[in-house]
């Protein structure tokens, strides 16, 4: 079992992200791939950067489950690049998907809360 640090968790947690982020960012229209990195980090206050390596296969992931569209187009200093587009699907896939971790992050912060136990704990064998 590889040994979890916190570099390592939370490469974890930014991987079962990923999609919410990358949905959320093109939420008001299609955006080619380093203008969704910079929303990510723009908005994270540069807490989340993603990178080519890790971007790239999680919009072609997001492509296949037909979450969101492509095509090419020019960027705006002139380039070619390929603008996503979030499909249908995409959009309520990131509505329920905003949904659970709206709920997820208050669980968490509840059990960070507790400032002591709600009861003694129950010894093992002990009838509750």
């Amino acid at each position: 079992m590889a040994r979890m640090t916190p570099e390592t968790s939370r490469l974890e947690l930014y991987r079962g992200t990923l999609d919410v982020l990358i949905l959320k960012a093109l939420m008001w229209g299609p955006l080619h791939g380093y203008a969704i990195t910079s929303f990510i980090r723009r908005h994270s206050d540069d807490a989340l950067l993603v990178e080519e390596g890790t971007l790239y296969p999680a919009l072609w992931r997001l492509e296949g489950k037909a979450l969101l569209d492509a095509e090419w187009g020019l960027s705006e200093n002139n380039r070619k690049a390929k603008f996503y587009r979030m499909t249908n699907d995409g959009r309520k896939y990131l509505h329920r998907e905003t949904r659970a971790w709206e709920a997820y992050v208050a669980a968490v912060a509840k059990v960070l809360a507790v400032t002591r136990p709600f009861a003694e704990p129950v010894a093992v064998g002990e009838a509750q």
